[in-house]
């Protein structure tokens, strides 16, 4: 099989991100172009979650990833509570937990083939270069920096 056929049709697989960017840089000109795409698709997914004072809005990330507010704590590796008290939620932590979340999923939208699947990369994929951890588990370590070098390095040709 080769690895632009390595992601499935429709329901498309997770596991077929690392493949499917591969795939876009051997292609032609403009399918290298593409593989530039999920780098650019970031900021807008990122901006639209924000208020007019520059806070991530919980509510609107927990109602179009399809989770309850509760789940969106977890994901962020912060306490349920937090994302009900509005000093809390503000917080530098929790709102640049939330921040580098969004930035990591708006960068594999493209590669995944929606958000909600670049959400259950985030959460659920091991990375083998980072020892079979997920982004999740990174992000909430404080280790977003490392997530971000990661996706980089694939989008510019490098192996997963």
């Amino acid at each position: 099989m080769t690895a632009s056929k390595h992601p499935t049709r429709g329901g498309k697989t997770v596991r077929g991100i690392a493949a499917r960017a591969k795939s876009l840089r051997k292609g032609s000109a403009a399918a290298a172009h593409k593989s530039d795409k999920p780098l650019m698709l970031s900021k807008p997914l990122v901006s639209q979650f924000f208020d007019p004072k520059g806070f991530v809005i919980v509510d609107r990330v927990a109602e179009r990833f399809g989770m309850s507010k509760q789940q969106f704590a977890e994901t962020i590796g912060v306490k349920p509570e937090t994302v009900y008290r509005v000093t809390r939620v503000s917080a530098p932590k929790t709102q640049a937990r939330a921040t580098e979340m969004l930035e990591i999923v708006g960068r594999i939208t493209g590669w995944a083939g929606g958000e909600k699947q670049a959400m259950a990369w985030y959460r659920a994929e091991p990375i083998a270069a980072f020892g079979g951890r997920t982004a999740e588990s990174l992000v909430k370590e404080g280790k977003a920096a490392a997530v971000r070098d990661y996706l980089d390095h694939i989008a510019t040709g490098g192996f997963a």
